[in-house]
């Protein structure tokens, strides 16, 4: 059972229907679910596949192809293996014009392209030739996949060669939705209370292929300690794997991802440098660029400043986790999730996890809020104190084009929010002062998104304009 991804099948529908021959790149993170849905949606319709070799040289990459193509004829004895990806292009060109029936629409899945396509290897020449020599006047469909997302969309998407402007159709294939994740465990008929399920997408996010290895009938926290605490739990070691998958230089992309992991307000380019103790330059750039095309930083410019003031933020889930609570565990230890969760530790981190959640579902906030038909921009906002004002961060706001700004204040809690006397003087000071450091003559209004909501009392009314819970972000 396909869970979401109705956009996505839409695509991959008229690229099918097409009268067009069609190149669709898939492209999203590891363990997206890329594979699976190409799987899914071409089930017995698929003509070739061939998958890449992690770490394959040039000639393994070839006999891999080779017994993708015997496989592939279900015949008993292997062919010749290609000298080159001309040749072996050349051969799948031949198979298929062997298949008959010129009208019958094929369909060819290269999954993983970028380990097949390294430096050196000839590759796309021979993919080229492929596709401007028979699939650019065939009925075909050919899918080509990679979780090197960066790498996809510089040398596929943007080629300059022979490749350049032949994508017709791209997917950029996101994590679940909280929604999704939800009705992806009923599938499975596994139930979690929302707040729980809330826990599990802090650490996890929409990655499937994690989702997966939670059991039915233990707790999310059982699940927690199984997956990411036990010594051959999937995430205990997930993250090298993750890293190294897509970058040639992981050590590199891996400093910033950890120095992100630290601030919870985002760092500048040469807050970044600094820390990493990393070189300037172009190659800089194009890490950040990269980590933020594959989904594990976002950048963002605050409101009021300039892009010369852009923050990056880490807001891949696992990595947070993986950065606070597995990396300090050494390689022989265990330890307890139960334990760590009742940390003053924890609650500090969920408050942000939380947060994260919140920016990534920033569109059900909207529909929430009766705003989804009006456009908006969402920024955070950070002034540092001066003589005039004191210092104001705020992770959250919407600006809005009715002339408001909602200021959102996102707070984790395990039961019904009650707001203090204290609290609400500093939300009081809060909103004076982001109109004083702004000069903004829109309306303001106090959004307060929690888990469980609040109770009203003498604090919160006349202050609070909209308080959103937990089920609003599903």
């Amino acid at each position: 059972m396909m869970i979401g991804r109705s956009k996505e099948i839409d695509i991959l529908n008229k690229a099918y229907q097409s009268s067009k021959p069609e190149l669709v790149a898939v492209i999203g993170r590891r363990r997206v679910g890329k594979t699976y849905l190409i799987r899914k949606f071409f089930e017995g319709k698929i003509d070739f596949e061939i998958v890449g070799l992690k770490d394959g040289k040039k000639d393994q990459q070839l006999r891999n192809f080779a017994y993708s193509l015997k496989e592939t004829k279900q015949s008993p004895t292997l062919g010749d293996i290609p000298v080159d990806w001309l040749e072996a292009f050349y051969f799948l060109k031949e198979y298929l014009q062997s298949l008959g029936d010129p009208h019958r629409k094929k369909v060819v899945f290269i999954d993983e392209l970028p380990w097949m396509a390294t430096a050196k290897s000839d590759f796309l020449t021979g993919f080229s030739y492929f596709w401007n020599s028979y699939a650019s006047k065939s009925s075909i469909v050919v899918v080509i996949c990679g979780s090197a997302t960066a790498w996809m969309i510089k040398k596929i998407i943007n080629n300059r060669g022979g490749l350049h402007n032949r994508v017709t159709r791209k997917i950029l294939l996101q994590p679940f939705s909280l929604s999704e994740v939800e009705a992806y465990f009923q599938a499975r008929d596994i139930y979690f209370e929302r707040y729980h399920l809330l826990q599990l997408y802090m650490i996890m996010g929409g990655i499937p292929h994690y989702l997966d290895q939670v059991e039915g009938g233990k707790s999310a926290i059982q699940n927690i300690d199984n997956i990411c605490f036990a010594p051959l739990g999937l995430l205990r070691t997930e993250f090298d794997n993750l890293y190294s998958s897509l970058f040639t230089h992981p050590e590199r992309y891996e400093k910033i991802v950890a120095v992100l992991a630290n601030t919870w307000k985002g760092l500048s380019r040469i807050d970044i440098l600094q820390k990493t103790k990393l070189k300037d330059g172009g190659g800089i750039t194009t890490i950040l660029r990269e980590l933020e095309q594959s989904g594990f930083i976002t950048s963002y410019v605050p409101f009021n400043k300039k892009k010369k003031d852009t923050l990056y933020r880490l807001t891949d889930n696992y990595s947070l986790f993986y950065l606070k609570y597995i990396k300090p565990i050494a390689t022989n230890q265990t330890e307890s999730w139960l334990t760590l969760s009742q940390t003053q530790s924890w609650k500090s981190w969920s408050g942000y996890a939380f947060e994260n959640i919140c920016l990534q579902h920033v569109d059900k906030i909207k529909t929430a809020l009766g705003i989804a038909g009006i456009h908006t921009r969402q920024f955070s906002f950070l002034s540092r104190a001066d003589e005039h004002n004191e210092g104001l961060q705020i992770d959250l706001l919407i600006d809005r084009q009715d002339s408001v700004i909602s200021i959102c204040e996102v707070k984790f809690y395990n039961e019904k929010m009650i707001l203090t006397k204290v609290h609400a003087d500093i939300l009081r000071k809060k909103r004076t002062l982001f109109r004083n450091i702004t000069s903004t003559k829109k309306q303001i209004f106090l959004t307060l998104i929690t888990t469980f909501g609040l109770v009203a009392n003498q604090h919160s009314i006349g202050l609070i304009d909209n308080v959103l819970d937990m089920n609003d972000l599903f």
